[in-house]
């Protein structure tokens, strides 16, 4: 780590946003669902598969991601029994979750961007809004008018909610319409997290932003938030708190005021 730091921090020079940029605070909430009975079952089910099949067999990267996917896909409401199956709804617990956090926004005017996973979640989450008759703009993999989307969502008053997929929206726009982002569903990535992020809380942005975190409680997703975290004090160790790492050998001391 005190290396990494040497060599980094040699060549490069950092200014934080919040130091550039007269921004509006953030606020960061975590609201935990419960699983309905039969979808706790059956993640119960699928853990004790996958432990089983680990204890018995060679562990692998590959089998270990594919059981923490599968695990993932059922806290969002579906899993897909076979590669060819179609996608079988187990919970509708965060739905109803995100339906609630919705009204909020709506009572309130406020414009909201929901992230999501699984193209299962987000099918589900945009069945939703068809049915509340909700203006939305959506991206995932499949989507080609990328910069429509997000203009109408921009600048449409009556497109309320704006959809992405996770690994599809996580660079490169701006959605600072918004105001309340919500997490229906996570990955391991710090750097998708951190960029997602960026799309709300950034220049342009001039109210109050309140990230929504929504996790089934007792499962993989409070390890996900958790590794995301143990992630960011790492990174914000090695770029904003390096002088703690900094070698005797550079010629200065670490400075443990920082």
């Amino acid at each position: 780590m005190a290396e990494l730091v040497e060599k980094a921090h040699s060549i490069a020079f950092r200014v934080r946003l919040d130091e550039a940029v007269d921004l509006p605070p953030y606020i960061d909430e975590t609201r935990f669902v419960a699983l309905e009975p039969r979808a706790k079952a059956i993640y119960d089910a699928i853990d004790r598969e996958s432990y089983a099949e680990l204890m018995t067999g060679d562990v692998t990267t590959r089998n270990i991601l594919t059981r923490l996917l599968r695990l993932s896909q059922c806290t969002g409401g579906f899993i897909r029994p076979d590669a060819e199956e179609k996608p079988l709804a187990v919970s509708a617990a965060k739905l109803e979750a995100l339906e609630d956090i919705l009204d909020e926004c709506l009572e309130q005017n406020k414009k909201a961007v929901v992230f999501a996973r699984f193209i299962p979640e987000i099918e589900a989450i945009e069945k939703l809004l068809k049915a509340k008759k909700t203006g939305y703009a959506i991206i995932h993999g499949a989507i080609t008018d990328r910069a429509e989307q997000v203009d109408r969502f921009q600048t449409d008053p009556d497109c309320k909610v704006f959809v992405g997929q996770l690994q599809t929206t996580g660079m490169g726009l701006t959605l600072t319409a918004a105001s309340v982002a919500v997490y229906y569903s996570l990955d391991y990535s710090y750097a998708n997290y951190q960029q997602s992020r960026a799309r709300i809380h950034r220049i342009g942005q001039d109210k109050k932003t309140l990230y929504i975190n929504l996790a089934a409680k007792g499962t993989v997703d409070e390890k996900i938030m958790e590794a995301l975290r143990q992630k960011g004090d790492t990174a914000k160790l090695l770029v904003d708190e390096w002088r703690k790492l900094r070698s005797p050998a550079s010629g200065e001391p670490p400075d443990d005021t920082s």
